[in-house]
């Protein structure tokens, strides 16, 4: 008669409990309803997006004219500098090289505020987006019965079924218009 040791009885138990909890395991994965989304697709593509990028290519262009005149006067005043250095006495190079000095704080002053003021706002764009789709998200995975939907820029590999990012910019679109009405 062969006697089984400990460690064959553990393997063989451990071996029925697997084939026990595999129809279970099997029977939740086919419940389980997994979907994707592409969030930098959404803010790209959607109307909202597209006006959110607009608005800030509009602001961006103001901005930058602004801070294109700062720079040419600048330049305008290095080069009348240049110019009367000869003939300038000293205290008068130095009022105008302090006026220089003073110019060019003012431009870097300007290109940081203008700088931050653009982020500011991409940020508030942003999220005011992000949040009408985290809801739309909410809902959808309610309403269709997700498990569990994940963004799409943490996962290495999926499906292409499993892509609803389509849907959620149709339907986030379509909330757009509804608010309109």
């Amino acid at each position: 008669m062969k006697r089984f040791t400990f460690k064959k009885i553990s393997t063989l138990c451990s071996l029925i409990f697997a084939l026990c909890l595999f129809p279970v395991i099997s029977y939740a994965a086919e419940q389980t309803k997994i979907g994707l989304i592409d969030v930098q697709k959404i803010l790209n593509e959607s109307d909202a997006g597209k006006k959110a990028k607009t608005d800030l290519e509009s602001i961006i262009r103001s901005k930058q004219s602004i801070i294109d005149e700062k720079g040419r006067t600048i330049e305008k005043l290095k080069s009348e500098l240049e110019k009367q250095a000869s003939v300038l006495s000293a205290e008068a190079k130095k009022t105008k090289e302090d006026e220089l000095e003073k110019f060019i704080k003012e431009y870097q002053r300007l290109v940081q505020d203008s700088q931050a003021e653009v982020k500011k706002k991409e940020a508030e764009l942003t999220d005011a987006i992000l949040k009408e789709v985290h809801e739309i998200v909410n809902k959808m995975g309610e309403e269709e019965g997700y498990s569990i939907i994940f963004e799409h820029g943490m996962v290495l590999y999926s499906d292409k079924e499993m892509d609803i990012t389509d849907a959620v910019l149709k339907k986030y679109n379509e909330s757009k218009v509804e608010t309109k009405k």
